[in-house]
C-alpha cells in the first residue's frame, strides 16, 4: 500500500473515517467479577484489552509496603497471537517494559494512594489483538477496572492516539497509520484539558503538535462520555438489583 493511499484527496482515510473521526468504541465492565475486585473489557477499533484489578490488599512481602500510600504494581501480558507476526514475547521485551512504566506513573499520580496506606493494587492488563492504539487502550481499560474496583481517582483518564500526515492531524490511528507518521498518545483527566499521560515516540514539527493535541483532546473528551455511559449503565443495573433485594 502507498503512502498516498492513507489519506485520499477526498479526505478520507484507508477505513473510510475522515480525520477527526474515532474508530469503533466498545468498553465493559465488571466482565470477570468471580476473579477480580474490579475488571474491563475496551475495543478500540480492533485492538481489544482485558483489565482485572485485585485490591487495595495487604502486600505479600512486607518491603513491598508504602506506610504513607498505596503501591501500584502493573503486570502486562500480550498474547502470541494479537497480530500477524506470532512470536513470542518474553516479559523484559523493551516495549513492554516502557508501557508498563509509563501506566504505573500515569496511575500513581491519578489514584488517591494516599487514602489507601501500607496496601498493594495489582493491575493485570491482556492484550488480545493489536491494531495501534494499544497504550491508549491499556490505560482506558485500567481506568474502568479502577471505578469498577471502587479505588478512588482523582477523575477519569481518557486516552486516544493521534498523528501528523503531511500538514494533516488525523485521530485514534489503526497500526497502518501509526507504521507511517509520526505519532503521540495522550491521556486527559476528566474533562479538562490537563494530561495525566503522554507519551511522542517520534519527530514531529512544533508549529504542528499544537494543532495535533487539540484534536487528540476533543477525542479523548468524546471517549470519556462513552466510558461514562457504560459507568453509568452499570451502576443503574447494580441499584436496581439492589432495590429488588
Amino acid at each position: 500500500m502507498s503512502r498516498m493511499e492513507l489519506y485520499s484527496p477526498e479526505g478520507l482515510r484507508i477505513d473510510g473515517r475522515r480525520w477527526n473521526e474515532l474508530r469503533r468504541f466498545e468498553c465493559r465492565i465488571n466482565t470477570h467479577p468471580n476473579s477480580s475486585d474490579g475488571s474491563s473489557c475496551v475495543e478500540q477499533g480492533n485492538t481489544k484489552v482485558i483489565c482485572m484489578v485485585q485490591g487495595p490488599m495487604e502486600p505479600a512481602m512486607r518491603s513491598q509496603a508504602n506506610n504513607n500510600e498505596a503501591t501500584i504494581e502493573i503486570n502486562l501480558k500480550v498474547a502470541n497471537f494479537s497480530t500477524f507476526e506470532r512470536k513470542k514475547r518474553s516479559k523484559s521485551e523493551k516495549r513492554m517494559v516502557e508501557l508498563r512504566t509509563t501506566l504505573e506513573r500515569t496511575f500513581q499520580e491519578s489514584i488517591m494512594r494516599h487514602l489507601y496506606p501500607r496496601t498493594l493494587i495489582q493491575i493485570d492488563l491482556h492484550v488480545l489483538a493489536q491494531d495501534g492504539g494499544l497504550l491508549a487502550g491499556m490505560a482506558n481499560a485500567v481506568t474502568l477496572a479502577l471505578i469498577d474496583a471502587g479505588i478512588a481517582m482523582y477523575d477519569y483518564v481518557s486516552c486516544v492516539s493521534a498523528g501528523l500526515h503531511g500538514q494533516t492531524p488525523l485521530l485514534d490511528l489503526n497500526s497502518l497509520e501509526e507504521n507511517d507518521m509520526s505519532a503521540i498518545s495522550i491521556g486527559v483527566i476528566g474533562k479538562s484539558e490537563k494530561l495525566a499521560l503522554l507519551m511522542l515516540e517520534d519527530k514531529m514539527p512544533l508549529d504542528r503538535l499544537e494543532s495535533v493535541l487539540a484534536i487528540a483532546i476533543a477525542g479523548s473528551h468524546r471517549i470519556q462520555d462513552l466510558m461514562d455511559s457504560e459507568v453509568r449503565r452499570h451502576g443503574n443495573i447494580r441499584s436496581s438489583k439492589m432495590v429488588k433485594n
